[in-house]
């Protein structure tokens, strides 16, 4: 009986165990999301699927990353990206 009890208990440790350390590698500390934020509205180079944000670093720098493809903005502001070819297409 008494080995009973000492097994169970050492399974809900177990079990308390598990789930504190996977709550702790969930959880992004403050200042990590803080500098990833940074980083992407001030760097045009970052990826990013936020259109938003894509659109405000087009005005800003006059490119951005966007789902895998970097936008220009032309001299009369109309927004181009490259093929692979070299060549420009126009949105």
């Amino acid at each position: 009986m008494n080995i009973l009890v000492f097994f169970f208990f050492l399974l809900l440790l177990i079990i308390f165990i598990l789930y504190i350390s996977r709550y702790k590698q969930t959880k992004l500390p403050e200042q990590f999301c803080y500098e990833t934020q940074f980083e992407e509205k001030n760097n045009p180079d970052v990826d990013t699927i936020n259109w938003d944000l894509h659109r405000n670093r087009l005005k800003k720098f006059g490119r951005s990353q966007y789902k895998g493809l970097t936008f220009f903005v032309s001299s009369d502001n109309k927004i181009y990206y490259l093929s692979e070819d070299g060549d420009k297409f126009y949105c």
